[in-house]
């Protein structure tokens, strides 16, 4: 006779603790699902049902209408090839960065992590600004060797490597930072080579890192608006100012709705490998102190490694943001651009306040945004903690879709949708901070998720053994070990819902525009004094960036802290 071995799961009591676990899940994600439902699902849902339905009926036959257009199939094509080949010369370029940040101690390296991260966190319009500056008319190529890549597919590449250099190297570095030298060293003690202990030790450990990275990399040069428009020109259009264009300027809502439906579609595959690719780095490896693993470096081939990397840096992310600087300045080189942004009639009638005011007016609704993502990216990051089925799991893919779906379509579905009581907000302030914070929340997600999954549940265990309610548990146990991840997810929020642009620039009021809008406004008028007003701007915000950013490294963990 076989006794069978009693189940963990029918334990006694484990029963009513999975019932008040499922109610306590259900409590914590009511807030950030109704969020989701009402300022996503609802906008989006309401721009697309304008587009394909006419008299209460379903046009779905406008689907193959739109795709079988040679304009469409140039526009898709375009904008897959160029986020391939985005992808590939960013993970080039960013590689060895990664593993420099990782492996190797040198003065000043928490200084630069900041610096290479401010791209990323900078509005798109602010870097194909940057880019204009230096690869444009009169930028420093064009004064130097005559040479002008604006409107040129380079100058959209050079863009987005710069914009997602970040990206590679927290991504893949803080994983490698972590990884055990010494497995490879054991290889090496077996009669492997450099390179062999390399290729068949550390790279299958870091591929998972390499993909999710290139996923994310792919999603955003995908997706990209502010760059094509600024360098492209009208000879090149993505996804996402295509649908700018057939919105905004030709009001073609059918074919919107249907560029629209192939983004969603696109993005939703990009998310669901994303997820696996993370969920398998999560379940395969063992990691260590990044303490451990990092050095000074030895030997010339290590300081060569060093200094490419630095010089790779400088070209790439800091002499954009130099020129820019420097464009901001007047023929003087003194700060007459910066005392126009104070008058309104400086802008030639493009604002009905002056420009200086959207400093004020984007740190306002950032914050409102910051507080906002806080509160429901929060909540879903305790929610997620929980073991969970593929319903929860799919709500964990699902905040991520924001990122990548269309941000015009949600800028526009937010005038369509949310103009009847009792959601009328048209003229409400806080329609902007809403739209930025779904950009924000995926961030504190991401950051807070994997900090609060490495808190021992038995710490929660205890606390309610001995009484403790779970708001209490929560306040007493997880908040102290995670005091800095929210610090860190609250600035990365602030810095992105400073920088949102796409939903934005169809929400933002005349009398009150936002740093983004201004300086894409500035940009479409024509005169030096415009010019000058609009690098001035993008110089001020990326100052704050870069600020909020130096302030994160300060409280960032010595370990790594979140996945991004």
């Amino acid at each position: 006779m076989v006794l069978a071995r009693p189940e963990v799961g029918t334990r006694p009591g484990e029963g009513g603790r999975a019932a008040r676990g499922g109610l306590v899940r259900g409590a914590l994600l009511l807030v950030p699902a109704a969020f989701f439902a009402l300022f996503f699902a609802y906008p989006v849902a309401a721009i697309v049902g304008r587009g394909l339905a006419a008299d209460g009926v379903w046009r779905f036959d406008r689907l193959g209408e739109v795709l079988s257009r040679p304009d469409i199939l140039d526009v898709l094509w375009f904008t897959t090839w160029q986020a391939l080949a985005s992808t590939a010369l960013t993970l080039l370029v960013a590689l060895p960065g990664a593993y420099v940040f990782a492996r190797f101690e040198f003065p000043g390296k928490q200084l630069l992590r900041a610096v290479v991260t401010v791209p990323f966190v900078l509005p798109t319009v602010v870097v194909g600004t940057a880019f204009l500056a230096l690869l444009g008319r009169g930028g420093l190529l064009d004064g130097l060797w005559g040479v002008r890549l604006d409107t040129t597919v380079w100058a959209i590449l050079l863009a987005h490597v710069f914009f997602n250099y970040a990206v590679v190297v927290r991504t893949v570095g803080g994983l490698w930072a972590q990884l055990d030298p010494r497995q490879e060293e054991a290889a090496r003690v077996l009669g492997a080579s450099r390179f062999g202990a390399w290729r068949r030790v550390t790279l299958p450990a870091l591929a998972p890192a390499v993909a999710a990275a290139a996923l994310m990399v792919f999603l955003f040069t995908y997706t990209s608006f502010g760059v094509v428009v600024i360098l492209g020109g009208p000879g090149y259009r993505t996804l996402e100012a295509e649908i700018y264009r057939q919105t905004a300027q030709l009001l073609d809502l059918p074919t919107a709705a249907v560029l629209t439906l192939v983004q969603f579609a696109a993005v939703a595959g990009i998310l669901a490998v994303h997820a696996w690719t993370v969920r398998r780095r999560e379940a395969t490896l063992r990691l260590v102190d990044p303490a451990r693993t990092a050095h000074r470096p030895r030997g010339a081939g290590q300081w060569a490694l060093l200094g490419g990397v630095l010089a790779s840096v400088a070209l790439l992310l800091l002499l954009p943001l130099g020129v820019l600087v420097a464009r901001s300045l007047d023929e003087s080189g003194g700060l007459g651009y910066y005392r126009a942004l104070q008058s309104a009639e400086a802008g030639g009638g493009t604002f009905l306040v002056p420009p200086l005011e959207a400093v004020a007016n984007s740190l306002q609704y950032a914050l409102a945004a910051t507080a906002i993502a806080v509160v429901v990216g929060g909540l879903a990051a305790a929610a997620l903690t929980r073991r969970a089925g593929r319903l929860v799991r799919g709500f964990d893919a699902l905040l991520m879709l924001p990122l990548g779906v269309s941000a015009v379509t949600v800028g526009f579905g937010f005038l369509i949708a949310l103009d009847e009581p009792p959601l009328d907000l048209r003229s409400a302030w806080i329609l902007v901070p809403l739209a930025q914070a779904l950009v924000g929340v995926p961030f504190v997600v991401r950051t807070m998720l994997p900090v609060l999954r490495a808190v021992d549940v038995r710490l929660r265990e205890a606390a309610a053994v001995l009484g403790a309610s779970p708001l209490r548990a929560w306040r007493e146990v997880d908040l102290p070990m995670v005091r800095r991840a929210l610090l860190i997810a609250a600035g990365f929020a602030f810095a992105v819902s400073l920088g949102e642009f796409g939903a934005t620039v169809f929400i933002a009021r005349a009398d009150r525009p936002t740093l983004p809008v201004a300086v894409a406004r500035l940009l479409g008028r024509p005169g030096a004094l415009n010019y000058g007003q609009a690098m001035a701007l993008s110089t001020i915000l990326m100052v704050v960036c870069a600020v909020a950013l130096l302030l994160l490294e300060r409280v960032r963990r010595a370990d790594r802290t979140g996945e991004f």
